[in-house]
């Protein structure tokens, strides 16, 4: 994979990493919802849930532990590719803002999909459908922006829905951070997958 950026380097005439964060979401997509699979799943499924919501803390606190943890190893297969960064500054002189900006954008979508699979996790005693239906849900959000996508709705909404459906999409949000641009919505719009996952996981489980 580094020799396909570096090359692209050269073919572009340009030290970035714009084609690399591209794959991003589509990698998050599949990873985040395998990660998240085994969150509440497998405790249902083994019967230890029970015993976790015997401890003396709360589910949320359960919770956001567990999300957490998933985190991080999303986090730390993200900073495995710090490499290919190393090697980009090393062949040109690229913005170091802008890329630190697109990883923490990365970061920021790989917990937006772990948000979405906790749910899945949440509502199934299998792990295979509750990875499964986390990579759909994921899947679609990727989908959408793209022309594909568009082609598909497009005889059906007016432009203005659709345009307003494409501020959903993964990579519309992720975009303005592998750019280097400073914007409020799409922090919004991962943090809120991200934390609205976690707590609507949180609710699922207390109620059943």
């Amino acid at each position: 994979s580094l020799a396909f950026f570096v090359g692209n380097i050269y073919e572009a005439g340009v030290a970035n990493l714009d084609r690399f964060f591209l794959y991003h979401p589509w990698l998050w997509a599949f990873l985040a919802p395998a990660a998240g699979a085994r969150l509440w799943a497998e405790e249902r499924r083994q019967g230890t849930i029970e015993l976790l919501l015997t401890w003396p803390i709360s589910v949320w606190q359960v919770a956001v532990g567990k999300f957490l943890a998933a985190w991080l190893f999303l986090a730390t297969a993200l900073f495995i590719t710090l490499p290919i960064a190393f090697t980009i500054g090393y062949l040109g002189d690229p913005d170091v803002g802008v890329i630190i900006s697109g990883y923490l954008g990365s970061l920021l979508c790989a917990g937006a999909c772990l948000g979405i699979a906790s749910i899945a996790s949440a509502l199934t005693r299998n792990q295979v459908i509750a990875f499964v239906t986390g990579f759909l849900a994921c899947f679609l959000l990727v989908l959408i922006g793209y022309g594909v996508f568009d082609e598909f709705i497009g005889g059906l909404f007016s432009r203005t829905i659709i345009e307003e459906v494409r501020r959903l999409g993964l990579w519309r949000n992720l975009e303005p951070f592998t750019l280097g641009l400073v914007d409020l919505r799409p922090f919004a719009y991962f943090l809120t997958l991200s934390f609205g996952g976690l707590g609507l996981s949180t609710i699922i489980i207390e109620r059943r």
